[in-house]
């Protein structure tokens, strides 16, 4: 199975811890990623750069190419749209190496209160002492049956005592009701009385 492309890797993985990152992709490709990771957050320290002054930061730090450096940039460019919903991730993942980084300091040092300062702040900040949640038991959710009903006891409503025939009675008491009503046809009205728009006319002319 062939491995996936630089751009799919820096989608995918582009914060996973080095470790991750060589245990899962080949060497030439995780180097690729950690260039463009720094490259990444030299472009967060200068957010006016040019796209010429990023190309020349990127020769000058990594002796590339070019072209290399300008396919560099286009790849950075298309991670920087997700900055906003990368950058909780983005801080995970940069405490979490500044906390191993502290606790290496403290090994070499051997100092045993920062090392366990430090491991508790690692441990408690990716909740390792918190329980993975269980799946839900969706076998198990019984689904609440549900009946209709014209009977509005069931929201605490008193009913009415034979409905029915009172709605029957109501109905055949507006029916008869509206036979005596007559449908005439429409007419325009006349709003203007002939006299006035005689005068009207007349005052016209004569300005």
């Amino acid at each position: 199975m062939p491995f996936p492309s630089i751009h799919e890797i820096v989608q995918s993985d582009f914060f996973a811890p080095e470790d991750v990152l060589r245990d899962k992709f080949p060497a030439t490709s995780v180097e690729r990623v950690l260039r463009l990771r720094a490259l990444y957050n030299w472009v967060i320290s200068n957010p006016d750069c040019k796209d010429k002054e990023f190309v020349d930061e990127a020769i000058c730090r990594y002796a590339i190419s070019k072209t290399l450096a300008y396919d560099d940039l286009k790849i950075i460019k298309s991670v920087l749209p997700h900055i906003t919903e990368a950058s909780r991730d983005y801080h995970r993942w940069k405490y979490n190496e500044m906390i191993l980084e502290t606790y290496q300091m403290a090994k070499k040092r051997k100092d045993t209160k920062t090392m366990e300062r430090a491991a508790t702040s690692y441990a408690k900040f990716n909740n390792v002492n918190v329980e993975d949640e269980q799946s839900v038991p969706y076998d198990m959710i019984v689904v609440q049956p549900f009946t209709a009903t014209d009977d509005p006891s069931v929201l605490g409503i008193q009913p009415i005592p034979n409905i029915e025939k009172k709605i029957a009675a109501l109905i055949d008491k507006y029916r008869a009701e509206s036979m005596d009503i007559d449908d005439i046809e429409f007419e325009d009205a006349d709003i203007i009385d002939p006299a006035f728009e005689e005068i009207a006319e007349s005052d016209f002319d004569n300005n």
